[in-house]
């Protein structure tokens, strides 16, 4: 086998730390590209070639799954649209909730990686990036996947990141990855019994965990984040979806901030580390001849501002009103709790014209207004 050159390595080296910090909340790694003369040099090479929307941006789709043993492993915990735009230096990064409804699949958006991915191989980031391109009302142009296995290993080789935790919450039925399907000592019509029981965190202790996280700032190693962004049964606000989303927001910018700072950064022990520890946790469809383009790309956006929205239902912290509501739970949803469009179930006209106007401005004056139905 013919072994991969330095220029080759260090090609995908530096396409993988700007994917893993677009992933986890931007550009900022081009600062210190500097510091990195093995990967700077690729800079300058030619033009930026990438697919671009009919208005010069550049549209990415960043998602994450739990992967590995865990319950679900190519369901989708994390949805991310990023838009990038060069010529504005703005980059828009617009969280979708992972229990949004798609009509089409008849199933939540967190399921289209994995129908895809089922049907081929490499047809998860297809699908998904259409479903999502639907919902958005943009063409996609790259995909971008990271299993939390990967996640997990980075913050503990990074040494743990801290995180503020904003409001103290528990969690009585976190799964235990390996043991959903643990009898926890009961057989026969005792198990039948249990099995069909609603609580079935009670029903079967040893399958979950209870989580108690407490309000102030922590440094949490790659487990505990973990735990802290997919806690998805909280006893309160905690459990929605938009919390969730929000505290996936904190990891990511204390992850990011960590990546970036001096004592990792300059460290090619620790970036070669991080590069080993993702490089099997990832699936992309940029080729290898657009690798150059997109260090350049960051280069250019060294000085971007950057924005991050979430799709939310409710009144938001500013209160306005929300883009999607949480209607009944029925058999047209598979009796599943759901989020759709507040102007009805596939219609994202509403959605669109929000998204829109966040990538057009500074977010501010993004009003919610309603648009007429059918």
């Amino acid at each position: 086998m013919r072994r991969a050159t330095s220029s080759a390595i260090s090609k995908r080296l530096a396409l993988f730390l700007i994917l893993v910090l677009i992933f986890i909340g931007g550009f900022l790694l081009v600062k210190g590209l500097s510091y990195v003369p093995v990967l700077y040099q690729y800079l300058f090479q030619k033009e930026i070639e990438l697919k671009k929307t009919e208005d010069e941006k550049i549209n990415v789709l960043l998602l994450g799954i739990g992967g590995g043993n865990h319950d679900g492993p190519l369901l989708t915990d994390t949805i991310i649209f990023a838009s990038i735009d060069p010529k504005s230096q703005k980059i828009t990064m617009i969280t979708i909730p992972r229990d949004l409804w798609v009509p089409e699949l008849k199933q939540k958006i967190n399921y289209a990686y994995a129908s895809g991915e089922v049907k081929q191989k490499g047809g998860g980031l297809k699908l998904t990036k259409a479903v999502v391109g639907k919902i958005v009302g943009q063409d996609i142009d790259y995909g971008f996947r990271v299993d939390f296995n990967g996640f997990i290993k980075a913050v503990d080789e990074v040494g743990g990141i801290t995180v503020n935790v904003e409001r103290s919450f528990e969690d009585p039925e976190y799964p235990i990855s390996g043991k959903e399907a643990e009898t926890c000592g009961f057989d026969g019509d005792e198990f039948e019994k249990r099995a069909t029981a609603e609580a079935q965190f009670e029903a079967f202790p040893c399958r979950y965990e209870y989580l108690k996280f407490e309000e102030g700032s922590q440094v949490m190693d790659g487990e505990t984040a973990l735990k802290y962004v997919r806690s998805r049964h909280a006893i309160g606000p905690e459990g929605t979806d938009f919390a969730r989303s929000k505290r996936q927001e904190k990891v990511i910018a204390a992850l990011r901030e960590k990546v970036i700072s001096a004592g990792t950064f300059l460290n090619p022990l620790t970036l070669v580390s991080l590069y080993d520890v993702f490089r099997d946790s990832i699936d992309t469809d940029i080729q290898k001849e657009e690798y150059d383009d997109f260090v350049k790309l960051a280069q250019k956006l060294q000085n971007a501002e950057m924005k991050n929205y979430v799709l939310d239902y409710g009144d938001d912290e500013e209160g306005r009103e929300g883009l999607l509501v949480n209607p009944q739970i029925t058999d047209e949803y598979n009796l599943q709790w759901v989020l759709i469009p507040r102007t009805g179930n596939g219609n994202y006209t509403e959605i669109q014209n929000y998204i829109s106007c966040l990538q057009e401005t500074d977010g501010l004056q993004c009003t919610i207004t309603p648009v007429a139905t059918n």
